[in-house]
């Protein structure tokens, strides 16, 4: 019986062969579309699990509540590792101190490169449980050992053996290769908190923290002073067995706060365990709230890919019930001579299943041939899993769940055909059909018209964030990092040099780089400040000539200038500052801190520093030239670029010898904060237009056969008169109607999701009329040039051929 069945369905298929392109091919684009949001949701979901300890593995964040409003840091003292291992050590397993990550200079003999990584306390190759190429899990024990990604070795050494080899790092001391660890996986990265808007790197090194803090007095003094009000370092923790990790963090909140100084004490830090499994999808934080992050993403396109798996079962739904009179004769027949309803349904239940294999085999192919593509449009370096079980298995699920979605109704619809009726030839379809038909084509064109307003939504809030005016030139400036201290006491021969070599017409240091915050302060104070007031502002510690190498705008006041020794210690505020702190006549103020009384000498207009998508910071600019870390740069726009970078590289190498020269365009920096944004708008865009080419698939194919069902019709009207156009509008009426209700269907839908979008940006547009407008008049001008065809066809049939069709 079973072979009978495949026979009948493979030839049933096969005689019609465009109602069967149509299926196979829209169901292979729905599955093609799910399989690739199911190959991203899976490399989402499984970030950082390759890590052993993955379950138990957390970052110490805190939040500090300063005049009503609650903000989630990273940064921490340095005495709260030695306080939790020592008060909670049942409760934790590991508890390891970490720089924060960035660009070192390595270097054996003459060559040198960039690498990136941290200093971090020793347990930490146990805690994250690094698979270890070479060496083993004591390789930090040393202080002066270095453990390198296997990348690393390769480009050092090559083919040579890297352990026992020195290295040495930032031109200051020299350390020894102790391990080798394999290369992280892409959907891996330690840090991961930290690269919610700057470029995720790999990481290449770990070294030891002693050697952190031999390396720098300032860290030293934290930790001989216990330093309780210097957050300058990370912490990560891996608890015990036993406890559970939502109890252990309600235990160690008040840590902080029993032992910071009392105007610390005065926010009530509350430091919590952020679990590794949220540091990718769960890393953003509102009022001391997590409020989501990658998971927004992994819900949204999987929405995505459900509804557009959907309308492909419709498009199957809608043609079967079409194309119900054409297979009347042969249910009538089948059950004539003993078919029962159930052998039918199997029947039908079969030709679904069929459809649905070919299309997945379809599917796997245009899978493997899209994967490369999609991989650079969604930075993802996802492999199709050919020889993975779970994969298959998830497969087959997959084909048998659409073939049961697309073929349930069409095949209990087909069966239940009366044989007496079908017989006599008096069978329709009737309305109930041709309703559910209808209801099928405003499902489809609904979701095709959100998917579009999101996609311009999306689109516009992107732009609107990029068009938001920055408060300086971006043009033709580039950001060098001070790796080492060969720059130290040499600012004026080298700003010097290199603005005689023609290739810079300025020059200026700055401690954050134009596009991040490194650092920021409480604890000032002004005539006129609230006592109860908790001050936090974001610090630029600059060089003379920040303003002029930037191209920043003077609100009030006065730039920075070398004529006014005063200027050493005095202050330049953006204008959120002057805000926020309620200044009426800024120039002139006294803002004391603790090293002192300072000068306000200038306004500058705000410069967008940090998030796009958020408003700007209260912002204090001073001078100090030891506080710096970053060389900005500003190009001779008359020279070509690649003469001047090879000017200024010359000009780098003279003044900081074995240091390599990498730079940052600070367009292409802040250009990085809208990558995430970028990546999904393009990727719903690409959903949205195959959401929209499913639909008028389905409906050419609808169209198709109501233009074959009406051929006499239009034969007799032609024939009595009738125009091209007037039978153009009689053949495209119904559809246009069904958009424009999908239409109105859409727009309170649409708007609503596009509302609860946009409250995760605070710098936000709103949702226009006009959005929902074009968007319909698109989507039906598409849907009628898609039937146009059928219907022009038609009308332009000869009406003779039309009469005598049969």
């Amino acid at each position: 019986m079973f072979k009978n069945y495949l026979k009948i369905a493979w030839r049933n298929l096969s005689k019609n062969k465009g109602y069967t392109f149509i299926n196979v091919g829209g169901l292979a684009l729905g599955l093609v579309v799910t399989m690739l949001i199911g190959l991203w949701i899976h490399d989402e979901l499984t970030f950082n699990t390759n890590f052993k300890n993955y379950g138990s593995i957390a970052q110490v964040l805190v939040n500090k509540t300063d005049n009503g409003e609650t903000r989630t840091r990273y940064n921490h003292p340095y005495p709260l590792a030695d306080e939790l291992r020592s008060v909670y050590s049942d409760d934790f397993k590991y508890v390891v101190m970490s720089s924060f990550p960035g660009d070192n200079v390595l270097s054996v003999k003459e060559k040198s490169l960039n690498g990136y990584g941290a200093f971090m306390e020793k347990d930490v190759l146990r805690m994250f449980s690094f698979h270890m190429l070479k060496g083993n899990q004591n390789a930090l024990d040393d202080p002066s050992s270095i453990v390198i990604s296997e990348s690393m070795a390769k480009a050092f050494f090559g083919s040579e053996e890297p352990m026992g080899k020195t290295m040495k790092l930032n031109n200051d001391r020299y350390v020894t290769v102790e391990g080798v660890f394999e290369d992280l996986p892409q959907n891996s990265n330690v840090f991961e908190a930290l690269s919610a808007f700057s470029e995720s790197k790999e990481l290449q090194f770990i070294a030891p923290w002693d050697l952190y803090v031999s390396m720098n007095d300032w860290v030293k003094a934290a930790r001989d002073q216990k330093l309780w009000d210097n957050n300058s370092y990370q912490l990560y923790v891996q608890i015990a067995n036993g406890p559970a990790m939502f109890g252990v963090s309600d235990k160690i909140k008040n840590t902080l706060s029993d032992h910071v100084p009392d105007p610390t004490k005065r926010s009530n830090p509350q430091i919590f365990l952020h679990p590794m499994k949220d540091w990718h999808l769960r890393s953003n934080f509102k009022n001391g709230v997590s409020i989501g992050g990658a998971i927004q993403y992994v819900r949204m396109f999987g929405i995505i890919g459900f509804f557009v798996l959907l309308l492909a079962c419709i498009n199957f739904m809608n043609l079967a019930t079409a194309r119900a009179l054409k297979r009347a004769k042969e249910v009538g027949i089948r059950k004539t001579v003993g078919s029962n309803k159930n052998q039918l349904i199997g029947q039908f239940m079969l030709e679904s299943l069929l459809v649905t294999l070919c299309a997945f085999v379809l599917a796997c192919i245009l899978v493997g041939i899209l994967l490369p593509l999609f991989n650079n449009l969604a930075d993802k370096q996802i492999i199709f899993p050919l020889v993975n079980p779970i994969f298959w298995s998830i497969g087959l699920g997959l084909v048998l769940v659409t073939s049961l979605l697309a073929g349930s109704y069409p095949a209990l619809y087909l069966s239940s055909f009366r044989p007496v009726k079908v017989l006599k030839g008096t069978i329709r379809t009737g309305k109930t059909a041709m309703s559910f038909r209808k209801a099928l084509v405003v499902v489809q064109f609904t979701v095709s018209i959100i998917l579009v307003v999101g996609t311009v939504v999306v689109n516009r809030q992107i732009q609107h964030s990029k068009d938001r005016p920055i408060g300086y030139d971006k043009n033709g400036l580039i950001m060098v990092e001070k790796y080492t201290e060969d720059y130290e006491g040499k600012y004026n021969a080298f700003r010097e040099a290199l603005k005689k070599s023609g290739a810079v017409v300025e020059m200026a240091e700055s401690s954050s780089p134009l596009t991040e915050v490194w650092n920021s302060n409480s604890g000032y104070d002004w005539e006129g400040k609230d006592p109860d007031f908790m001050t936090n502002m974001v610090t630029f510690y600059v060089s003379h000539d920040y303003g002029k190498t930037v191209g920043w705008d003077m609100a009030q006041g006065r730039d920075f200038s070398r004529d006014f020794a005063s200027d050493s210690t005095a202050y330049i505020l953006n204008e959120a500052a002057v805000r926020y702190m309620g200044l009426q006549d800024p120039i002139g103020k006294t803002i004391r801190w603790y090293d002192g009384e300072h000068k306000v000498i200038g306004v500058v207009k705000n410069l967008l520093t940090e998030s796009p998508f958020e408003p700007i910071k209260q912002a204090i600019y001073a001078i100090n030239y030891n506080q710096t870390n970053w060389i900005n740069l500003k190009l001779a726009p008359e020279k070509s670029l690649a003469e001047s970078l090879a000017q200024i590289e010359t000009v780098f190498q003279k003044f900081a010898p074995g240091v390599p020269f990498e730079y940052q365009f600070v367009d292409a920096a802040f250009g990085n904060k809208f990558k995430a944004e970028e990546r999904m708008r393009k990727l719903s865009g690409i959903f949205s237009l195959l959401a929209i080419f499913i639909s008028c698939l389905g409906l050419f194919g609808l169209a198709t056969f109501m233009a074959e069902q009406r051929t006499k019709e239009i034969g007799v009207r032609k024939v009595l008169g009738a125009s091209i156009l007037s039978l153009f509008k009689m053949l495209s009426k119904d559809f246009a109607l069904l958009i424009i209700v999908s239409g109105l269907i859409a727009i309170p839908v649409s708007y609503y999701f596009m509302q609860q979008w946009l409250e995760n940006y605070t710098y936000r547009i709103g949702v226009p009329w006009w959005v929902f407008v074009a968007t319909i008049l698109g989507v039906l001008l598409v849907a009628l040039f898609t039937v146009s065809y059928q219907a022009i066809r038609a009308a332009t049939i000869n009406p003779v051929k039309s009469l005598r069709t049969e």
